[in-house]
């Protein structure tokens, strides 16, 4: 299904790195052969965001073959002022077709004057065109991507022909308070959850479950920070200068 709001773009970079939550536990960082949900997520929030509304990825396609380089690194140590010896293993060659839309967030009432879709579309289209508004990172900081609009499934990609492709349970994304959707799923309100899921690949294309489909676990409790300036501490910008 392909909704009114879509936007399709193309994103590449020389490295990427989908960390697998469990490898890091010893310092060492394993990427997953595919994108998490939230690591595209966080690609299009940087492409443009608005507390507003919810980025949901529908699907992305693996135009190159999953190829990994690992690397020494040398990390600073948690508990002291010096350099630790660690292995990353990133993907290369990085190359993603990827396809979304945006959802209005329900949980921002107090922004509610600005649920205009025609808006929010034809910025998110122009900001695709133009690479973004912030920096792309594949999954770290240190995997520059670049971004630019194409249209879903043109193009010749490696895993055309290759039926389906079983990556197991995976890593989905967090679900942030204020991102909450306790109508689909109770233990999200109020709370921050991981999500996880069974992921396979048909074709080259992974088609995302949406998160209030996935499966949940509570990591903590989170309350949910207003906007607006009644609730936000303004004293003394005025005084300063500062034009709210």
């Amino acid at each position: 299904m392909q909704y009114k709001n879509t936007v399709d773009f193309e994103v590449t970079g020389d490295y990427a790195l989908f960390s697998d939550p469990i490898t890091r536990v010893g310092g060492e960082k394993l990427s997953y052969q595919i994108p998490t949900y939230e690591a595209l997520k966080g690609i299009l929030q940087s492409i443009y965001w608005k507390p507003t509304i919810i980025w949901v990825i529908d699907k992305v396609r693996v135009m190159n073959p999953i190829q990994t380089e690992t690397k020494g690194i040398r990390p600073i140590k948690y508990f002291k002022d010096a350099n630790d010896l660690s292995y990353y293993t990133y993907l290369k060659d990085c190359r993603y077709q990827v396809r979304a839309h945006f959802i209005w967030n329900e949980n921002r009432a107090e922004l509610k004057m600005d649920r205009n879709e025609g808006k929010h579309f034809s910025i998110a289209k122009r900001m695709v065109e133009r690479g973004g508004r912030r920096d792309i990172f594949l999954g770290t900081r240190e995997c520059q991507g670049y971004v630019a609009p194409c249209a879903f499934g043109e193009g010749e990609g490696f895993y055309d022909e290759i039926e389906e492709l079983n990556f197991g349970m995976m890593y989905h994304g967090i679900t942030y308070a204020d991102e909450a959707y306790p109508a689909q799923v109770e233990e999200t309100e109020g709370n921050l959850c991981v999500r996880l899921w069974q992921a396979s690949m048909a074709r080259g294309v992974v088609s995302f479950c949406p998160p209030w489909e996935c499966i949940h676990r509570v990591v903590r409790k989170m309350e949910v920070k207003p906007f607006g300036r009644e609730h936000n501490n303004f004293t003394g910008l005025e005084e300063r200068g500062v034009v709210l």
